[in-house]
């Protein structure tokens, strides 16, 4: 049947029966009689009833709507669509449009809208420009007359007392632009979603993974050539690109993501080009002494800013500069003030703040797992990336280059990656194994002992093949069995996070919630050991609890879930991105987005049939 509606009527009379919260959108929470009436050209007449059908209709009128028609073409088949195809569908076709950006005129104009532009203290937006790059700062220059922009050169050495300076004048880094028959355009980017509006390190490369299965390839190139920009201009590849960003990095995924690329596309001058732009960040970012480079051969994260992160959110460290602002006599404003300016000087604070930062770099911010020591310790995740990365230059020279590779007047050969590469594999299972726990934890480089606590990160190793077979079988036993809840696999045990409290709040990354690059990573580490059976369990856990929470919130997806209770209503700080949306969501969530394709790309066939007609993990498994 295909009916025929008006557009703004049947909204009107849609809303007016069913959305009794008033939120503009048909959740299970609304107590409507949950059946409403559509009649076709002919006088055929189709109830539609439940929650799930009528969230359908009312996201088909929007999308009919915003499609610029008055009358809206329905099909019943486009309203019983079944719900894992109609999320998928939805993700493919709206979602990565509806996050993608770009740092030209059309996406500056967006930028300066930006709530995170509130702690500006001038009226126009500050776009830094790289020091060599005349393209852009020409560009953001003639934009100055038609935006409230203000087109800014950045040093050519930019030091942390610099990046210091800017934190009452942030704004935005430029990214790659590209001219094209006198046209400039910015190569574009697939943001998080929500508050997030910039190219975030580590979630584009989980967000290409969704990208690439979705064929859109152009997107996840146009990703990884910003990465190389960030690399060239600003010497790593950013936290995001914002101004207080400048010192500080994000977990390494960049080989993966050229490397799924060029599977792809098998353009080997362009992977030849990203491959010198890797070794250069994985020299220079990751391997300087002192720095990244611990003395055992670990990597840490260090994040080098100076004082107190300029985006925090107001009254954030209000728990840890009271006491310190009472002994001075001072309000904590005052206190702040002072401190930041060098008025006064606080050696406790400068470490708080160092390894504060340091957890943001880590993207694992934030989490009791590396609370007040971040820079201390040797995260097993962080060096299971860096053995990726030696093993993609080893085997991709090898393959692709006929083990002869050039870069900065040195020859690579692919044995020089792949020993770099089993020498860390050594010092990852010397430090982080814990044969005791048959886990893999974090090492502490400054006191020399394993970390207690117990994290998802703790699959990272079978991501790319580090642990012998006896090592995964272990770690598979004893780790799903302290970390698998209903809805998947949680950031941490409940234990290790311990007692939570008004002075001793939820952190995000920790239990009860899960997180989509966990899953993702530790689904594919099960699938290389052959541990079939426990990775589809896991990927249905996960996929079941986005597909009711979308059926039952109106196609809600969002940045994180509870997966204990198996619900989007997470209880931690920032709250839960995804939510704040009327009628239909535009976006999903990044990198939950990618999740539910790449599950799906996993899942068997018998258990894609149960997930589309609802049926509970404890039914199956």
């Amino acid at each position: 049947m295909i009916f025929h509606l008006n557009i703004q009527a049947t909204l009107n009379k849609l809303l007016l029966q069913e959305d009794t919260d008033g939120d503009k959108k048909i959740t299970i929470e609304d107590k409507g009689p949950k059946a409403f009436e559509i009649e076709s050209k002919n006088g055929e007449k189709y109830i539609v009833k439940g929650t799930y059908l009528l969230s359908n209709l009312l996201q088909e009128l929007v999308l009919s709507r915003n499609e610029g028609n008055h009358v809206a073409v329905l099909s019943i088949s486009n309203i019983e669509e079944p719900p894992v195809d109609r999320i998928s569908r939805m993700i493919s076709d709206y979602y990565w449009n509806g996050l993608t950006r770009s740092m030209d005129e059309k996406g500056v104009e967006k930028l300066i809208a930006d709530t995170k532009n509130e702690k500006l203290t001038a009226k126009k937006l500050p776009i830094y420009c790289p020091f060599h790059d005349e393209l852009a700062y020409n560009y953001y220059q003639s934009l100055e007359a038609k935006l409230a922009i203000q087109a800014v050169v950045l040093p050519e050495k930019i030091s942390p007392e610099f990046v210091k300076s800017l934190n009452k004048k942030p704004g935005i880094l430029s990214l790659k632009l590209e001219e094209s028959k006198g046209e400039i355009k910015g190569v574009p980017f697939v943001v998080p979603g929500g508050r997030f509006n910039e190219l975030y390190g580590w979630d584009s490369y989980f967000e290409s993974v969704g990208l690439l299965l979705d064929n859109r390839v152009d997107l996840a190139k146009a990703m990884a050539d910003n990465f190389q920009y960030e690399i060239n201009h600003y010497g790593k590849i950013l936290n995001a690109n914002r101004s207080y960003y400048l010192t500080r990095t994000q977990p390494p995924f960049y080989t993966s993501l050229i490397r799924e690329i060029f599977n792809v596309t098998k353009d080997v001058d362009w992977l030849k080009s990203h491959i010198e732009t890797a070794i250069n960040e994985y020299e220079t970012v990751w391997m300087v002494e002192g720095k990244r480079l611990t003395e055992n051969g670990l990597n840490r994260y260090l994040a080098e800013g100076i004082g107190i992160t300029p985006e925090a959110e107001e009254g954030h460290y209000d728990a840890i500069l009271q006491p310190f602002a009472d002994d001075a006599n001072l309000t904590v404003e005052e206190y702040i003030e002072k401190y930041q300016s060098n008025e006064i000087h606080n050696d406790f604070l400068d470490t708080y703040f160092l390894h504060d930062r340091t957890v943001r770099e880590s993207g694992h911010d934030t989490s009791y797992r590396i609370e007040g020591n971040c820079a201390d310790l040797n995260l097993v995740e962080l060096n299971v990336l860096l053995y990726k990365y030696e093993l993609d230059f080893a085997q991709l020279i090898k393959k692709v280059f006929e083990n002869n590779f050039g870069h900065n007047s040195i020859k690579y050969s692919s044995e020089f990656w792949l020993d770099k590469a089993n020498q860390r594999k050594k010092l990852i299972n010397k430090y982080c194994w814990n044969t005791e726990k048959g886990l893999y934890v974090d090492y502490n480089h400054v006191t020399k002992n394993q970390s207690t606590f117990i994290a998802a990160t703790t699959f990272t190793p079978l991501w790319c093949d580090i642990a012998s077979k006896e090592q995964a079988k272990t770690l598979v036993k004893n780790a799903i069995s302290l970390l698998k809840e209903k809805g998947g696999i949680a950031g941490s045990t409940k234990e290790s996070r311990g007692k939570v409290s008004k002075l001793r709040p939820h952190r995000q990354w920790d239990y009860p919630n899960g997180w989509a690059p966990h899953q993702m990573m530790i689904w594919k580490g099960l699938t290389n050991y052959g541990f079939t059976d426990e990775a589809q369990e896991l990927i249905y856990r996960w996929l079941f609890m986005i597909t009711k929470i979308a059926v039952d919130y109106n196609g809600t997806i969002t940045e994180k879930y509870d997966v204990v209770d198996a619900t989007h209503k997470v209880f931690a700080e920032y709250g839960n991105v995804g939510i704040d949306f009327e009628y239909i969501s535009q976006e999903g969530f990044g990198w939950m987005n990618a999740s539910y394709q790449y599950g799906l790309s996993l899942l068997e066939d018998r258990y894609v049939k149960k997930l589309n007609s609802l049926k509970a993990p404890h039914e199956i498994f």
